[in-house]
């Protein structure tokens, strides 16, 4: 068959061939894939024109579902607890918590209230008398609430007393725990509070309390030896008045103190070494490295200086609270209950901080940091709560920007009204999709509540500049019955991909194993969806609304007023060629005619009459070509006008309205990226942009080495707030971390005790864990438990020798030799229960230094009855709890020999503190040691788990990066999997997801460079970041995709046709995120604000800079070939015959017309999708000269159905 002859060649009367029943206008194997999507925009178009057909019905009854499902908010809950935000559900760490919680119920034994002192001169030495004045200055002051300490304070090891009178004095004066420094002068016993009266003395106080010489006094009147021998255990000697005061000309200076005769200033550096002890030097001492931050030492070691002072303060739980006061003549009237118990020690531990802060003036050269955790319970439900201004304000703001943006000079353009009820619809559909998750359960967080509004409101409102932009944009021609239809079948492909990317995205986001941040990437999930609703079904009846308003020739926004400048859409029918048929395999033919504008200055209508004589203009001769310049573009306007004619000034509109992106973007932006005159140059600018985005990812690549682990407590409180300054002098000088080694139940602890104490050894061992002075034996419940055996064994002993202790009788010997005697004639058989001939044939321990296992639960039983400051500073946590047994030497009726033994154990810990814990890969290297040892004794036998703060919040870290690059991989994979289905082109698909690894990597890089730290929160924003990258990105490649001609000239089309509604999207995205950089805390700010504003930067110029430059270099070939092309040169052929359109120039225009130069597009049949009715080409009517406009009804020549009429 012979090649029909160019476009430029073809006479006005030429006749091509018949055409087949399908046009030939599909590119070889992009048939099926351009017929599919055909299919896609064709169901689309359908909604669309149902849509229209019915909006106000579509906007009611979407108004009503979202607002329902916005009611859902009110049944949202908060979750503030760190443990539910911050442990992954059935990870390991959660189930060890799980068993924790089990054996020991809910909550701590204590809560901690923390001191921290600091000279205001940086590294001034704090080890002087003025200095510790100051810390007990601000000590006392802070523990002077309503409720006194004593009475709430935390008491370990409370002996059990038979005599009546010593057990109500000790449990007036037992000490509270308080770990400081001035527990070692004399000065630390005026913290303990508490007073007991005896006859003929003063108030007995800690201040005045000498045990050794009150047992001297009280030993003629009771017998105390029992009292006694446990005091001597635990070395309480003289307490503290035999400790050195500060101020030794102090008139209540104790006689006793070592330097109240002397007068002598204590040498501070020298007491404070080693650390401190309580009341009982066994027992209770406190390390320096709990006590001292900042430390300086000689040669020798010998302590010189320190910059920190730390105290704590140990309070009861409120459990313990509400038991120790339930009854009490106190609580009895004001309906005491555990909560109220917790109610008080909250208010108390506020009391407290707030007190201490305010202790010292502030011109003192010392200061002063409080912290509890109350406070960090407030600190989390202040970050939590709803700003109610910034979110007014943020909305206001895109409310404003979407009206201003889309507000034009000529009321039928201006779409200002659509604008405010956008961003409206994306608010509700925002509101909607949260109420939505509070229905669905999921629980609310501080990033949901500081970040999804902004961010949601950011990417919902890209698509409505996107649907707005191409609804003013429909081709001429088309029906108005079929606007919405038209602008959903453009546009609806774009939006459904992004949103289902950012759906994706979001989902995939999920698989970040942090409650907190999967809960966020749910809830932006289905936020996205309830936006991708919105956008979709209900929108466009918004903007069939506004069509209607510009047809009734009304302002916009203010719709009751009719417009001063309004003009009707009039419909001008392209002519057919020749004989009502056209070539074969044209798919778009684009011809250039001179029409001129009428402004009538009665009705103030704008009437457009094409001249009976045309004539053909030449295209340009710009490398990009004619077509640039297409009816697509937004800067259509056929209303014009000569300078001169006063009379008509009402209908010309500025010069600066005729400006705006999309203008920028055909006439400046897409030449100066694409277009020249020889291909060398052409390559220039392209190579250009090619270099400095490689440039730029191999920076992003340098940058991604710099990023560290991590996310400090520092990062999410407000910077310049108190809790923010005690949270940094803690990092800074007492990074220590009290964790315990859990033993569970599963195994035989009896048999198992070398295994245990090889655990503990290898546990002992690591870097991390802070080791016990060297005077001092470890401090676990099994080697006290052994050393109390040993004791007694050694006191059973030397009764035995003195004959005080013999095989009938213990009455003689010491308490300590009657309890081994009961122990040691123990068999553990139920039938036969003593055997006294183990007197001298066993020992409480053997020669390995292990005991016994027939005695192992027998004689646990007597340890925790008889040895409770052991039991207390053991922290042992027995679960089940050992019984009670009551030890009475001068029993005569046997029973008190038998012992019950305790039911094996299935929990119990030993307690560590790890140090020098500064840097997330300090926490990582002790996790991954603390569980090698585990798992060491579980090839033993024994079954154990590390517990405490690292395990909790920092194990994440040990997959946290597999797992980021595990979801962006997935995520990448299913990105390319939605985009070439949807897109039908996988060679499109391919560089779109090059552009999204590509922002993803510098994303990673420019945190590195930022100093952000890694952890769970950067993940999910990184994740993200490959759905958000999307919005940026597909657009253009479907512009692309879907334009003829070069690969230069269809990416200067898909600028043209996607600058304006992505840079629209991409600044309403910042808008969004604006609010944020007003935000009290610094981590959102900086994690949040920060990264999410470089991503949309970097989208934005990955999407209009390099993408289009891609696609001009790589970009797939066109789904719609041309069979003829423009010819260069003007044609003059003869008029036709007949009265049809004559190509030629008038000769005569009239003088009131202004010329206009325009574009007309003959859009011919693509493959007919489902529903449509294509009009044959030989029933068209024919354009006559006579014809008016207004006679001609609109026609679809275009690859959709016809909607009926609005009804």
């Amino acid at each position: 068959m012979a090649r029909p002859p160019p476009l430029g060649e073809l006479p006005p009367g030429y006749t091509p061939p018949a055409r087949p029943a399908t046009p030939q206008i599909l590119a070889g194997s992009l048939k099926a894939p351009l017929w599919l999507r055909a299919y896609f925009q064709g169901l689309l178009f359908s909604l669309g024109c149902g849509i229209q057909r019915h909006c106000g019905k579509v906007l009611f009854l979407g108004l009503l579902a979202f607002g329902a499902l916005a009611l859902g908010l009110r049944v949202a809950i908060i979750e503030t607890d760190l443990e539910q935000l911050w442990v992954e559900a059935g990870s390991r760490v959660s189930q060890e918590l799980e068993y924790t919680k089990e054996k020991l119920g809910e909550e701590a034994a204590y809560t901690s209230q923390m001191l921290i002192q600091t000279p205001r001169q940086e590294g001034e030495n704090i080890l002087t008398p003025e200095a510790l004045d100051l810390h007990l200055q601000a000590a006392l002051t802070a523990s002077k609430v309503s409720w006194d300490l004593n009475k709430i304070c935390y008491k370990s090891g409370v002996p059990l007393i038979e005599n009546g009178m010593i057990e109500r004095m000790i449990e007036k004066l037992f000490p509270c725990v308080i770990l400081t420094p001035l527990d070692c002068f004399w000065e630390g016993a005026k913290l303990q509070g508490g007073s007991a009266y005896l006859p003929g003395r003063p108030d007995i106080q800690w201040t005045n309390l000498d045990p050794e010489q009150l047992l001297e006094e009280l030993g003629p009147f009771a017998s105390l030896e029992g009292f006694r021998e446990l005091l001597d255990k635990a070395q309480v000697g003289q307490a503290y008045v035999g400790r050195p005061c500060l101020h030794p000309d102090d008139l209540h200076c104790p006689p006793s103190a070592p330097n109240h005769h002397s007068r002598q200033a204590p040498d501070v550096a020298q007491e404070l070494s080693g650390g401190c002890h309580g009341f009982s030097h066994k027992f209770m001492h406190w390390q320096e490295e709990l006590l001292l931050g900042g430390m300086a030492r000689d040669p020798q070691g010998q302590l010189l200086r320190a910059e920190a002072l730390q105290s704590t303060f140990l309070l009861m739980s409120p459990r313990q609270l509400y038991e120790h006061f339930r009854g009490d003549y106190q609580t009895h009237d004001i309906g005491w209950s555990e909560e109220q118990a917790g109610t008080v020690l909250q208010a108390w531990q506020r009391r407290f901080v707030q007190l201490a802060q305010e202790s010292l003036p502030e011109n003192a050269s010392q200061q002063i940091h409080a912290f509890s955790s109350t406070t960090l319970d407030d600190i989390l439900h202040a970050f939590s709560e709803v700003s109610a201004a910034r979110v007014v304000g943020g909305y206001l703001l895109m409310l404003a920007y979407a009206c201003v943006t889309m507000l034009r000079w000529d009321c039928a353009q201006s779409q200002g009204a659509v604008g405010l009820a956008g961003v409206l619809l994306v608010a509700l559909a925002v509101a909607s999709g949260l109420g939505l998750c509070a229905l669905l359960g999921i629980a609310f967080n501080a990033a949901t509540t500081q970040v999804l509004p902004f961010l949601a409101l950011g990417i919902g409102v890209d698509d409505i500049f996107l649907l707005a932009h191409a609804f003013t944009e429909a081709p001429s021609g088309t029906p108005l019955q079929e606007r919405t239809g038209e602008c959903l079948q453009r546009t609806g492909t774009s939006v459904t991909l992004t949103s289902i990317n950012n759906m994706v995205a979001f989902f995939m986001a999920a698989l970040v194993p942090i409650p907190a941040l999967r809960a966020f990437s749910l809830q932006a999930a289905i936020v996205v969806g309830c936006n991708f609703a919105a956008v979709m079904l209900v929108f466009p009846a918004v903007l069939s609304l506004d069509l209607h308003r510009r047809h009734c020739q009304r302002l916009d926004v203010l719709c009751c007023f009719s417009s001063p400048c309004s003009a009707r859409v009039i419909q001008i029918l392209p002519q057919e060629l020749g004989n009502g048929t056209v070539p074969v395999g044209i798919a778009h033919l684009t011809a250039t005619v001179q029409a001129f504008a009428h402004c009538e200055a009665s009705s103030q209508h704008v009437v457009t009459i094409l001249p009976p004589q045309a004539h053909l203009v030449p295209p340009p001769s710009d490398a990009l070509g004619s077509e640039l310049f297409s009816p697509g573009g937004s800067t259509r306007d056929l209303l014009g006008q000569e300078e001169g004619t006063g009379q008509k000034a009402a209908c010309k509109s500025l010069p600066c309205a005729r400006w705006n992106l999309a203008h920028f973007a055909r006439s400046q932006f897409a030449p100066l990226l694409l277009q020249s005159h020889t291909k060398l140059s052409r390559l220039f600018p392209q190579a250009v942009v090619l270099v400095l985005f490689g440039a730029l990812l191999g920076l992003s690549l340098y940058g991604a080495t710099l990023v560290q682990d991590g996310l400090a407590l520092t990062d999410v409180v407000p910077r310049g707030t108190k809790e923010h300054a005690f949270l940094s002098a803690q990092l800074r000088y007492f990074s220590l971390y009290e964790v315990a080694l859990v033993t569970q139940g599963g195994f035989d602890y009896a048999h198992s005790q070398r295994a245990l104490f090889d655990l503990h050894q290898r546990f002992s061992s690591l870097k991390a864990v802070l080791p016990p002075p060297a005077t001092q034996a470890p401090r676990t419940w099994l080697h006290y438990y052994r050393n109390w055996l040993q004791g007694i064994q050694a006191a059973f002993d030397q009764d035995w020798a003195s004959g005080r202790i013999t095989r009938h009788s213990y009455r003689n010997g010491s308490e300590d030799g009657a309890l081994a005697y009961k122990l040691l004639v123990q068999t553990g058989d139920a039938q036969e229960p003593l055997d006294f001939s183990q007197l001298t044939t066993r020992k409480l321990v053997d020669k390995e230094g292990l005991i016994p296992p027939e005695l192992f639960y027998m004689g646990l039983t007597v340890w925790v009855s008889s040895d409770p400051l052991g039991l207390a500073a053991s922290q042992a946590n027995f679960y089940p709890p050992p019984p009670e047994w009551l030890h009475d030497k001068y029993d005569t009726t046997g029973e008190n020999l038998r012992i019950p033994a305790a039911q094996p154990l299935e929990f119990a810990q030993f307690p560590f503190l790890l140090h020098g814990l500064q840097k997330t890969a300090d926490f990582v290297e002790a996790i991954e040691g603390a569980r090698a040892a585990c798992a060491e004794a579980g090839r033993a036998g024994v079954r154990a788990y590390p517990s405490g703060s690292p395990f909790l919040f920092w194990e994440q870290y040990l997959g946290l990066r597999r797992c980021f690059l595990l979801a962006v991989c997935i995520l990448l994979l299913c990105t390319f999997l939605v985009c070439a289905l949807l897109l039908l082109n996988p060679w499109t698909a391919a560089l779109i997801v090059l552009v999204l690894a590509m922002m993803t990597v510098e994303l990673f890089g420019i945190m590195g460079f930022l100093g952000i730290k890694l952890s769970a929160i950067p993940v999910v924003i990184l994740v993200a970041s490959v759905g958000i990258g999307v919005e940026f990105t597909v657009h253009v490649a479907l512009g692309f995709l879907t334009a003829q001609g070069s690969r230069n000239l269809r990416a200067a089309r898909a600028l043209e046709r996607t600058f304006a509604p992505v840079t629209d999207g991409a600044i309403s995205t910042l808008l969004g995120l604006l609010m944020l950089a007003g935000s009290n805390f610094d981590f959102i700010v900086r994690y949040f604000f920060v990264v999410l504003t470089i991503l949309t930067l970097l989208g934005l110029l990955h999407g209009l800079v390099l993408l289009p430059v891609l696609l001009s270099i790589l970009g797939p070939p066109p789904e719609v070939v041309q069979m003829y092309k423009e010819s260069t040169e003007v044609l003059s052929p003869p008029a036709p015959q007949g009265g049809g359109l004559r190509w030629g120039i008038s000769s005569t225009l009239p003088q009131s017309f202004a010329r206009v130069t325009t574009s007309m597009t003959v859009a011919l049949h693509p493959p007919p999708l489902p529903g449509a009715y294509i009009h044959p080409a030989s029933e068209e009517p024919a354009w006559s000269p006579a014809a008016t406009p207004a006679a001609n009804g609109p026609s679809n020549l275009g690859s959709r159905g016809l909607c009926p009429a609005t009804g």
